[in-house]
């Protein structure tokens, strides 16, 4: 049984104007599942996303493409472009590591009255016990 992929969540956006316009991207968000899944969660961010750019925006166009969205809005002088895409996430240096799987212990059964080890006890001469009871059992503080 393989796990269900996780998919990111992409936004590339134009910052920036004249010679200083460029792109930038970033991962925004994380989905487990579908491939539609994914689309479908990337689609709800998109219809609410606002771009910083442009500042007097004339016109906006939403456009679906293979592997997520266009964003195109015009403004005054210029048009500025973000697109928004669903990519499979392969490797992630900075994932959290998974927990180690806990292993339940079953209870072991109590000893009435008896040493945690079952040997019997090394006496010396006198009948006192060579080592005492409690040394070395881990059950103590």
């Amino acid at each position: 049984m393989s796990a269900a992929p996780t998919w990111g969540l992409v936004v590339e956006t134009t910052v920036g104007t004249g010679e200083r316009k460029h792109t930038e991207a970033q991962v925004v968000g994380q989905v487990t599942g579908s491939r539609a899944e994914a689309l479908a969660e990337l689609e709800r961010r998109v219809r609410s996303y606002s771009p910083t750019h442009p500042l007097s925006p004339r016109r906006r166009r939403l456009l679906r493409v293979g592997d997520g969205f266009l964003l195109v809005v015009d403004g005054a002088l210029q048009s500025f472009v973000t697109r928004f895409t669903v990519a499979e996430l392969l490797e992630d240096s900075a994932a959290p590591k998974a927990p180690e799987p806990v292993v339940e212990a079953s209870p072991e059964p109590v000893a009435e009255a008896s040493p945690p080890d079952r040997r019997e006890p090394e006496l010396d001469a006198d009948g006192v016990p060579v080592r005492p009871a409690w040394l070395g059992r881990r059950d103590l503080p």
